[in-house]
């Protein structure tokens, strides 16, 4: 292993790094090749020799002594395994990279320890659905699990542990899960629990991770669940903090989808997401009001009519439409962890396209390619003609609300 400051200061994987070619992969569909190609092939496997030799440090580096050196090589992992898909390097080196997994969370502290749980979630992800995940599972899960009940664990760790342990071992998890974000439903009194912020954001990630383990589940343990929590669910809705609201909306929604036919209070319910919808409350933010208005809209659909608003996805030559509360929980879980890297995978990663039935990875050739993208003039007159028609249709919208008030 390096010794410390060996390789200098580890800096993040930066935009540079991002910007190899993607699609690589694309079958060429002529066996004569200009001296341009060739020249053009040449530097991109030099380009992919560097790459790999940069993620080589990070690994290296990740058992530095120095925490800051350690937390900038897991950044740095975890930004390239966002951005491109690394299966057959990352397989021949995956002990290596969970043994630093493993080590940066029992020796780690707060940030850091959330940067190897994050890494961990991206290398299963990377894997796919095999053996080598189920290893690397079999052996982070314990420690994970440790790390999620143990009280005086720092919050960021035990938030990094929530969203991270796998649906592989579903019931048992969802118990770990309900267990932290029952404590902040509201008393039968009517008092809430005093809780931190720190703490209301792990309760949050613990019902989101358990909202994604429904939909994995069968339908007699949703039956179950929905008659244990479904009428208790709705108190989370009254907690303080906008984004356990939203959670908690989102989650009843994914309920009421996966099963219809629910014994409830259901013109109490509806009367909680009609004032969630329309809140007006001053003592919240602008932002917070705005963001919670748009989701409770939604919610209060789909509980009254079971309607779901649907949202297309674009990326390359396809399109991939989010037309239902499960899905768009899967969908989130995983742009949760590839950021920006979203559209990539759903065209590269075997593994996400699978969970999302889009089949194999579409081969695109170069002059298809070089089609589909454009100039940064043509991009900037688009989003200049885009923002002026927005404009225009909101001021006149306003136009009228100020005619309605006048009369």
């Amino acid at each position: 292993y390096p010794r410390r400051g060996q390789y200098g200061a580890v800096q993040p994987f930066s935009d540079e790094d991002a910007s190899i070619e993607t699609l690589s992969h694309c079958s060429s569909f002529s066996d004569s090749t200009s001296v341009a190609e060739e020249a053009g092939g040449d530097a991109e496997r030099v380009a992919e020799e560097e790459f790999h030799c940069k993620l080589k440090v990070y690994i290296d580096c990740t058992v530095d002594k120095s925490a800051k050196t350690r937390q900038g090589a897991l950044d740095g992992l975890k930004t390239a395994m966002a951005t491109k898909i690394l299966y057959e390097f990352i397989l021949e080196r995956r002990m290596t990279i969970t043994d630093s997994i493993e080590r940066c969370l029992k020796k780690g502290k707060g940030e850091e320890q959330r940067a190897a749980a994050s890494l961990a979630c991206l290398l299963c992800i990377q894997l796919g659905s095999g053996i080598e995940s189920e290893e690397v599972f079999k052996t982070l899960k314990p420690i994970f699990k440790a790390i999620l009940s143990d009280g005086t664990a720092s919050v960021q760790a035990r938030q990094a542990a929530d969203v991270c342990l796998s649906p592989k071992d579903v019931y048992a998890t969802m118990e770990c899960f309900e267990s932290l974000f029952t404590r902040s439903y509201m008393r039968e009194d009517g008092s809430r629990p005093s809780l931190s912020p720190a703490t209301t954001q792990l309760h949050t990630n613990a019902l989101l991770s358990w909202a994604l383990m429904l939909t994995i589940c069968d339908s007699s343990h949703i039956t179950a669940i929905i008659h244990k929590h479904l009428a208790k669910l709705p108190r989370l809705l009254e907690s303080e903090d906008v984004n356990m609201r939203i959670a908690a909306g989102e989650t009843i929604a994914l309920l009421f989808e996966l099963a219809r036919d629910v014994d409830l209070d259901w013109e109490e319910l509806c009367a909680k997401l009609s004032a969630l919808a329309t809140d007006c409350n001053k003592h919240r933010t602008k932002n917070d009001k705005r963001k919670q208005r748009s989701v409770f809209r939604d919610v209060l659909k789909a509980v009254e009519g079971g309607d779901f608003q649907t949202e297309t996805i674009r990326f390359g030559t396809e399109r991939m439409a989010i037309d239902s509360w499960l899905r768009k929980r899967t969908y989130d879980t995983f742009r949760e962890f590839v950021g920006s890297g979203m559209n990539y995978h759903l065209q590269a990663n075997e593994f996400i396209r699978d969970v999302f039935g889009l089949g194999p990875p579409v081969l695109i050739d170069s002059a298809t390619l070089k089609a589909m993208k454009t100039s940064r003039l043509e991009r900037h007159l688009y989003n200049a003609a885009a923002f002026k028609a927005r404009t225009k249709a909101r001021n006149k919208f306003r136009d009228k609300r100020v005619d309605v008030g006048e009369f």
